[in-house]
């Protein structure tokens, strides 16, 4: 088998669409659209992030990592949040794929991230509320403080856990892209939502990003 995760610790792709709107479809009141059926924002060709930590630098020090396995589910203990997990590529026009926003839809892998528990953030989408006006898979995402765990399953049977950092409330028209998903030393973890609901608009102008750490694999 090919080894992906050393293409994956020297550039990730990520689309501008994630930088400037990631989730622009979130869902907001009932009347409000599907997320499918609202547009994303057109985007120039997919950046490539240069490396935040240079091979030069990499040493025995750094935290263990595991081989590259694909995401299956994830289960979130303090919140009672549980997920089978989907994978979200990006589409023809380099935007990228979001969840569906059907009550009880799961939350999504970015496949051009690491799996969980390579070196590098692994990237997990999810909307804050459905379509239906209810809670999303990620409602319970700023209830996360330091020290929860997250419980990622991967393919080959094993689980990769991740110890919750801090959370970051960012605009979406400043939301620090080489930050979210620069390279990193270690494992990490990001989970990724909306937030800042505006009623008079219906749409949400921020996002919540959730940073996490792997301990256990």
């Amino acid at each position: 088998m090919t080894n992906r995760s050393g293409d994956r610790r020297r550039s990730v792709f990520v689309p501008v669409a994630i930088a400037a709107a990631l989730l622009a479809g979130c869902a907001g009141e009932p009347a409000t659209a599907p997320p499918s059926q609202q547009p994303l924002p057109s985007v120039s060709p997919a950046p490539v992030l240069s490396p935040a930590v240079p091979d030069a630098e990499v040493t025995n020090s750094q935290p263990a990592v595991l081989p590259a396995s694909r995401p299956v589910s994830l289960a979130i203990p303090s919140t009672g949040t549980t997920s089978q997990l989907i994978s979200l590529g990006l589409q023809d026009d380099r935007t990228l794929e979001v969840p569906p926003g059907d009550p009880g839809a799961p939350a999504g892998w970015y496949n051009l991230s690491p799996t969980p528990g390579e070196r590098g953030p692994t990237v997990l989408l999810g909307h804050v509320n459905a379509t239906d006006g209810g809670p999303g898979v990620f409602a319970k995402l700023r209830e996360l403080g330091v020290g929860d765990t997250i419980d990622v399953t991967r393919e080959d049977g094993s689980t990769a856990t991740f110890e919750v950092q801090r959370g970051e409330q960012y605009a979406k028209d400043a939301f620090p892209t080489q930050e979210v998903y620069g390279n990193t030393e270690g494992a990490e973890l990001r989970l990724i939502t909306c937030d800042g609901f505006d009623p008079e608009t219906g749409q949400f102008d921020d996002n919540y990003v959730v940073y996490a750490t792997l301990v256990a694999g």
